[in-house]
């Protein structure tokens, strides 16, 4: 489980044959088996360096998500511990989509986020609601049947690579897990 309270921005630097992940602090107390969200995705860690851990990534998750498959600024974020405090919202390191950006523009000190997500998870997404992108915790400010709009705070802005989007940009989407379940009770409860 993670928070999507991202520890550190780090980069992709090799892809085979396996993923490679420069990063400065967020190794210092992991081990062997540890699960790492990078930009949202929970991985692995087979391998730790000084500065550096390695990952296995398999085709599937090549496939159903965005930012793992070439070199690039990734949001990392070791996983929650029992005793951590959960500053954002829970989530599982699982990707349900990717979104592509259509606005991303300054409001005052802060950044306007729009994103269309895929069909079938409009019906996750709500006012006030949470949502992840790549790995950021974020709340909801508006919807309209796929699009959602985020309000980015300066920190945000600076501690994430949600600096780096733009219209067209592909981002991963992992929609709020108690929305998930609450469709699955609705439709499978007794």
């Amino acid at each position: 489980m993670f928070t999507g309270i991202i520890e550190e921005v780090g980069a992709v630097e090799a892809l085979e044959p396996r993923l490679r992940i420069r990063c400065r602090t967020v190794t210092e107390d992991a081990r062997l088996g540890a699960s790492i969200a990078v930009n949202g995705v929970c991985l692995t860690v087979i391998a730790l360096h000084d500065d550096r851990f390695e990952v296995d990534v398999s085709q599937e998750t090549i496939s159903c998500s965005v930012g793992l498959d070439r070199p690039n600024e990734v949001n990392l974020e070791k996983s929650l511990r029992l005793s951590d405090r959960l500053g954002g919202h829970l989530m599982s390191g699982h990707v349900d989509g990717v979104g592509e950006v259509t606005r991303f523009d300054a409001a005052g000190e802060s950044y306007l986020l729009a994103v269309r997500a895929p069909e079938d998870l409009a019906k996750y997404i709500a006012r006030k609601g949470s949502i992840t992108v790549n790995g950021v915790s974020l709340t909801v400010n508006r919807v309209q049947g796929a699009e959602f709009e985020i309000n980015l705070i300066p920190h945000t802005i600076t501690v994430t690579n949600l600096k780096n989007l733009k219209p067209g940009s592909r981002v991963n989407l992992e929609v709020d897990l108690i929305a998930r379940y609450i469709e699955r009770l609705q439709h499978y409860g007794a």
